[in-house]
């Protein structure tokens, strides 16, 4: 009788769940720096660690996309040292990682208003895109400056729009057409959604997409997380029955 690896059954476990996305809330950064009485840009940077290990355990697991909240809408409202700081970590990241990722095949996507952002941080997270547009490997989206209720106040505009020109009939709109208008709207919603840091919340994030997805809650905080804690989360999701609502 032939005993798998612990990494083969994780292997087994995607491939028969179809486990195709997992979005994560990305929370505690700031905790646990404070916690280890370090400020709390050395948490976001650890969380950057995170994120990396985490993205290599997705390739290793077979999953395809992974979807990251990174910067929400209301993060603004931080104190404009962190807000300038987690600005400048996102450009720097991307650059100092972009050939590794590339070389590793990973898609590169940011979801949200980026409009908002300064024009060089425009221009990095473009290039990002733009080279690994045709690689065949994880799917990343990063949603930076997100809210999920933004999102779907720009997807009614550009529905309202069509409408407006003619492009689109009022009894044509259906789930499948806002589906179609969301930042989102190239992939599959998420079937699996983890919160780290231990908060039973949603945050805004993702709100239309995960109306079937599994909930997972995870004392762990993000720079905490790591391949195990990703195999525990797709074992705790074999676990479910997933009743799409019925």
């Amino acid at each position: 009788m032939e005993i798998l690896s612990k990494e083969q059954e994780i292997i087994n476990i995607v491939k028969n769940t179809n486990l195709q996305h997992i979005a994560i809330i990305m929370d505690g950064n700031r905790r646990w720096a404070k916690e280890r009485n370090l400020p709390s840009a050395f948490g976001h940077k650890k969380g950057v660690d995170s994120l990396k290990t985490t993205m290599k355990a997705c390739d290793d697991f077979g999953i395809k996309y992974l979807t990251v909240y990174a910067f929400s809408t209301e993060n603004w409202n931080r104190k404009k040292e962190e807000v300038d700081f987690l600005m400048n970590l996102l450009g720097e990241t991307i650059k100092n990682e972009l050939k590794e990722m590339h070389e590793n095949g990973v898609v590169i996507n940011f979801i949200g208003d980026l409009t908002k952002l300064n024009p060089k941080l425009q221009g990095i997270l473009a290039h990002a895109v733009e080279v690994t547009k045709d690689n065949t490997g994880v799917r990343l989206q990063i949603a930076f400056n997100y809210g999920s209720r933004d999102e779907i106040v720009h997807a009614a505009k550009n529905i309202a729009s069509k409408v407006k020109t003619g492009e689109l009939n009022v009894d044509d709109i259906s789930e499948d057409i806002i589906s179609k208008n969301l930042y989102t709207k190239d992939i599959p919603d998420p079937d699996l959604l983890i919160r780290t840091g231990g908060e039973m919340r949603v945050s805004n994030y993702l709100l239309w997409q995960i109306a079937y997805s599994e909930f997972l809650v995870t004392k762990k905080y993000w720079p905490e997380f790591d391949k195990n804690a990703l195999a525990e989360a797709i074992e705790e999701f074999n676990r479910r029955q997933r009743r799409y609502g019925a």
